[in-house]
């Protein structure tokens, strides 16, 4: 395993200027961080621009140089962690999460604790153990920017016939989401197959090479005058299918870096909303996209099951924004 740091240095080109460091940096894609890895080397003061350490919500103004030291990675670690939970639901086969934005599902390599799986250890008496010791009782997950429900499972019975349930398209998952710019039907479904990037190993895209069938279908709920706020309905669950599918579409999901939602789009819009778009984007800085609805048979009782979520305080926020300048 290797014991070095490694440096890396960024010359911030002058277009990202007002940008954040840290969302800066965590769309570097090259540097393969996460946001929340980019934020424990500010505070560490593992960052430095042009020398000196700042404080991760500075604001770039273009041409600084970056200088990033990066420790070896630590080794994964699915031990029982005092970290808050919401759980909506609980008995004794199963447990409905909701999720906040910024927590990891189960530790990995780049993401080694302080994740879902490490608190549900400690809140949970029993979860289903699984074959690599870092996913146990995880069914399905959530993107780590991405809020909202899922359901875990306490033992290996409940745990296949939920595992069978997603396979047969039984599990319905209603996720509300904020996307960029306006799609062309109310109504409709995206069917295309989803697979791994060949130029970003981190990154999944539509392809037809070495992947699997994915189809998302959306309703529109309300346009603004540069979003739209839509419904979608996940029929299958391939990862980033929701987030893929709508860049795909030219439509990504709105604060998203890694599929166009933040700079890319801010850098394609009429110059003369650019202003607008930046306010909107202060508002959240990550995705907006959330599991607002979940809906499965229990395992035991044969009962269906129905839970839903509020939309967290900062999609709210930007919505409530959206709907004070229509007025």
């Amino acid at each position: 395993m290797n014991t070095a740091n490694r440096t890396e240095t960024v010359i911030v080109p002058t277009e990202v200027a007002s940008e954040r460091l840290d969302r800066y940096l965590s769309a570097l894609t090259e540097l393969e961080l996460s946001r929340s890895q980019i934020q424990r080397l500010i505070d560490d003061g593992l960052i430095l621009v042009d020398d000196k350490v700042v404080p991760k919500n500075y604001r770039l103004r273009g041409g600084e140089s970056i200088v990033i030291t990066i420790p070896p990675p630590e080794a994964p670690d699915a031990s029982p962690e005092n970290i808050p939970l919401n759980i909506i639901y609980e008995d004794d086969f199963l447990a409905v999460i909701d999720k906040p934005a910024g927590l990891v599902v189960h530790p990995a390599p780049g993401n080694p604790r302080h994740t879902l799986v490490n608190a549900l250890l400690y809140h949970l008496k029993q979860v289903v153990p699984d074959e690599t010791g870092l996913r146990p009782g995880i069914i399905h997950r959530l993107d780590k920017d991405t809020s909202g429900l899922l359901v875990v499972a306490k033992d290996e019975i409940t745990a296949r016939n939920l595992r069978q349930q997603l396979a047969d398209r039984q599990v319905t998952k209603i996720y509300r989401a904020v996307i960029c710019g306006h799609m062309p039907e109310r109504d409709g479904e995206i069917d295309l197959p989803v697979g791994r990037s060949l130029k970003d190993r981190t990154k999944m895209t539509v392809t037809h090479l070495h992947s699997r069938e994915a189809i998302t279908r959306y309703t529109v709920v309300k346009s603004y005058r540069l979003v739209d706020l839509v419904d979608v309905h996940l029929v299958t669950g391939r990862t980033h299918q929701i987030r893929v599918h709508f860049a795909h579409r030219n439509h990504p999901v709105f604060g998203d870096p890694e599929y166009g939602g933040r700079l890319t789009w801010l850098k394609g819009i009429d110059p003369a909303r650019r202003i607008e778009a930046r306010k909107l984007l202060d508002l959240i800085d990550r995705q907006a996209l959330h599991a607002a609805a979940l809906t499965f048979i229990h395992p035991t009782s044969g009962k269906e099951m129905t839970f839903t979520s509020d939309l967290p305080a900062d999609m709210q926020r930007l919505l409530d924004y959206l709907d004070s300048r229509e007025k």
